[in-house]
């Protein structure tokens, strides 16, 4: 199928589950934020699966293509998972300052970093056991995890981040084996850090995946709408992430008007490309995301192109979500139509 589409990781969790508002008014959580829940410990677990299963058909009855378990489990993209591992204090945390320039608690680094069991793998069961749809699960890449720590024992970022990929390979080969189509790293701090990352971010991102047999996702942004206002007009770091071992790369082009020849530098990935503003409340016309995908084609072949929204969709309300992916779907459908599929 050409132009499938997709989440890149989050959906709206619902008001009942987990306090929104609350949510929003801080910045994302990097270590545990069990406060945020609505529901009573003894209850959550399977208010989160309800939650999950809403998730799922939602995405079913948007139309999308390839499904993920939109992450209902989470309180941040990163944090289920960075403080599930040993070696990390997260009963007394270490302080670094936020994307936005703010200080924000994060785990404390006091030991060699080691994943003592599967931390996602149930979430990626219950995925696959109620969807026939392609799946997808989101795991936290090295790179970012490094730079969202306070490191009080390896005495290197690169180390660090080296020892966070050991982590995330067991991780990622385990959720192939439980029935994952696509594993996705999310790595917004390439973006943010494009220093270090020229220095160290790929070598992290491929030793995540070696020796991994599935396809494989790398995503980077330029931070939640939400959260971080001011987006550049381009990447200061993309164009490397053609020496990455991951078969797809996931970028946002609708809320920073990014000049999509880049996307040429990329050349054999497939492209999970973000045509959704999650800025503007607006719902978008079909042929407004149309007029997106087809800025991208003159350097990126429709066989490599996957439609989804610039990030994750965690803080819209959910009705703007999900008209956002109606409308992306209805200008996949167009595209392939106009293709002659």
């Amino acid at each position: 199928m050409l132009f499938p589409t997709s989440l890149v990781g989050s959906y709206p969790q619902p008001d009942w589950l987990i306090d929104r508002k609350r949510l929003a008014s801080r910045l994302p959580p990097r270590v545990r934020a069990r406060e945020l829940w609505r529901v009573d410990p003894a209850h959550l677990e399977e208010a989160q699966r309800d939650a999950t299963l809403l998730a799922i058909r939602a995405q079913e009855q948007a139309g999308l293509d390839i499904i993920t378990d939109g992450e209902m489990c989470r309180e941040s993209y990163s944090n289920r998972f960075a403080t599930a591992l040993d070696g990390v204090d997260i009963d007394n945390p270490g302080t670094i300052l936020g994307r936005t320039g703010q200080p924000n608690p994060v785990p404390r680094i006091t030991g060699p970093i080691w994943r003592r069991h599967p931390v996602e793998v149930n979430d990626l069961k219950f995925l696959r056991a109620n969807t026939t749809r392609i799946v997808k699960i989101t795991v936290p890449g090295p790179f970012t995890m490094a730079l969202q720590a306070q490191d009080d024992f390896y005495g290197s970022t690169e180390t660090l981040a080296l020892a966070y990929a050991d982590a995330v390979r067991e991780e990622i080969r385990d959720l192939f084996a439980a029935g994952a189509d696509i594993v996705q790293l999310d790595e917004p701090w390439l973006q943010a850090n494009p220093d270090r990352a020229r220095r160290y971010g790929v070598k992290a991102i491929n030793r995540a995946l070696e020796e991994v047999a599935g396809t494989t996702a790398v995503h980077l942004c330029f931070g939640y709408a939400a959260i971080v206002h001011d987006r550049p007009a381009g990447y200061s770091f993309l164009s490397e992430l053609a020496a990455c071992h991951a078969d797809q790369i996931s970028i946002e082009t609708a809320q920073s008007g990014l000049d999509c020849s880049v996307l040429a530098d990329l050349e054999g990935k497939t492209i999970i490309l973000g045509v959704l503003d999650l800025s503007d409340m607006a719902v978008e016309s079909p042929e407004t995301v149309m007029a997106r995908v087809e800025q991208a084609l003159p350097y990126v072949p429709p066989g490599r192109v996957v439609l989804a929204p610039d990030c994750g969709m965690k803080y819209l309300p959910r009705d703007v979500a999900s008209g956002k992916l109606a409308a992306m779907t209805a200008a996949a459908a167009r595209l392939r139509a106009g293709q002659g599929c």
